[in-house]
């Protein structure tokens, strides 16, 4: 294995603007083409840097509560206030205590955690 490619979550059909303002808007993620193909099917594809991730539409949505993607960040803090700032508070967890991290929830309840880079 060489490394991992995306990080896929589900999202509701019809949520894709509720999405953009939060991983374009609030992250500052890039939004990526999706092939033709895929386009058709809904949900989007974000970017950042090496970070990539896709929002795929699922029928029977459930938000991703306990699983989810961890991506490392240059200014935790900033990102932290900027996330706050914007409404959705950061749950900071020190049960790593070499590691600062936080999670919090995207607006359809999926978990992301967010760290800092060593």
């Amino acid at each position: 294995m060489l490394r991992i490619d995306h990080v896929q979550l589900a999202i509701p059909a019809g949520a894709e603007e509720t999405c953009r303002r939060f991983y374009v808007s609030v992250l500052g993620m890039e939004e990526v083409a999706k092939p033709a193909a895929l386009a058709a099917r809904g949900g989007l594809w974000l970017r950042s840097g090496a970070v990539q991730i896709h929002l795929g539409v699922e029928v029977d949505f459930r938000p991703a509560r306990k699983a989810h993607p961890a991506i490392a960040v240059a200014d935790l803090d900033g990102l932290a206030r900027t996330l706050a700032r914007a409404g959705h508070e950061p749950t900071w967890d020190d049960a790593i205590p070499e590691i600062r991290r936080f999670y919090v929830a995207d607006p359809l309840g999926n978990r992301l955690e967010f760290m800092g880079s060593p």
